[in-house]
């Protein structure tokens, strides 16, 4: 059953201007993990990446009903699967996650699904 779904949208130039102003900006959204990835992109992908992580945590923690402020951005984990897939490796929720992110223009876009966890008893 779905338990909650978060949706949020970022424009990448308020990342750039956060990240002018604050140089450490990425390492408050990004865990450790998703710092390497993050130096490993090119300079002109990592706005992107880094909107759409931002964008990503900001639609969990609005599926969890709580936003951000009682969740941390460290607190969740984005990393991607060999076919480059998103997937939260961690967070504070038990059940499945789904999430998607999409990039297009100026903006990146997340939305996340929370389902509780069903174990078959048979």
């Amino acid at each position: 059953m779905i338990i909650g779904y978060g949706i949020d949208l970022q424009e990448i130039s308020a990342v750039q201007a956060a990240v002018d102003k604050h140089p450490r900006f990425p390492q408050r959204i990004l865990t450790e993990e998703e710092m390497v990835r993050y130096r490993e992109l090119p300079t002109k992908r990592r706005l992107a990446y880094l909107a759409g992580r931002w964008a990503a945590k900001e639609a969990f923690s609005k599926a969890m009903g709580t936003g951000i402020g009682t969740l941390g951005f460290l607190d969740i984990e984005i990393l991607s699967d060999r076919l480059g897939a998103p997937y939260v490796s961690r967070s504070p929720f038990e059940g499945k996650v789904w999430v998607s992110i999409s990039h297009s223009g100026n903006f990146a876009q997340a939305s996340v699904i929370l389902e509780e966890n069903h174990e078959s008893k048979q």
